[in-house]
């Protein structure tokens, strides 16, 4: 397999928020519309992926009249069955593809308190086919991959593409299968991968926004290979 040119370190790349999930423990709905400290989820995560990503774009499925007021574009899934955040990294890479980006970050929804400094460690952590993914420790201080946040390269998409369609569900497997990079960031003074599943979540959030406990620290980078 040829491996793509992905020099991206002084490119601005796209940035995609993957907003498909059903929100099954938040009682359904979109989990990105919910009000945390008077602004909506995806206000918050905006807010904080601009200053990093041009153009920004949003991952969800159904009508997406709902989400016309943050004015970007709405991309569904182009495989059936919400088939996970492959299907909306995929549906990334084909948008991206479409105007000629070599790669694409993303984002969850329901993450508020990402790094401010996400995507330049992600480039720097590139693995050899040019993707990586976020990571931080648990509570016990073992390193946890994040692999909804990622830098993927479009170059990859068919392979994505096929993976998917042959029943390929689980993210870290794919991505640990094309050598992909860790970009690790400290969880100190709280995990800056922190997200919103549950309504106790929202009081944490808010919490945490009061206290102006916002900004972690800065991440380190290692390669790791799959």
């Amino acid at each position: 397999m040829t491996l793509p040119d992905v020099t991206l370190s002084d490119v601005i790349l796209p940035g995609v928020i993957l907003a498909g999930g059903r929100a099954t423990r938040m009682g359904g709905g979109d989990k990105g519309l919910k009000v945390v400290a008077g602004k909506r989820l995806l206000d918050h995560v905006i807010a904080r992926l601009a200053p990093q990503c041009a153009p920004l774009a949003i991952n969800a499925n159904g009508d997406p009249a709902r989400f016309s007021d943050f004015g970007l574009p709405v991309l569904a899934d182009s495989l059936p069955g919400h088939p996970g955040p492959l299907a909306g990294v995929l549906a990334g890479l084909d948008w991206a593809a479409g105007f000629g980006a070599k790669a694409i970050v993303t984002v969850a929804a329901d993450t508020p308190f990402f790094p401010s400094d996400l995507v330049k460690k992600l480039k720097a952590a590139a693995g050899t086919s040019g993707l990586s993914l976020a990571a931080s420790p648990d509570d016990a201080g073992a390193l946890r991959l994040q692999p909804t946040f990622g830098l993927w390269p479009v170059a990859l998409r068919e392979d994505l593409r096929a993976a998917l369609e042959g029943g390929l569900r689980k993210v870290v497997l794919w991505a640990e299968g094309h050598n992909a990079g860790t970009a690790e960031f400290a969880s100190d003074p709280f995990d800056p991968f922190f997200n919103i599943n549950t309504p106790p979540d929202i009081c944490t959030a808010e919490r945490l926004i009061g206290q102006g406990s916002t900004t972690p620290q800065a991440g380190t980078t290692r390669a790791v290979r799959g």
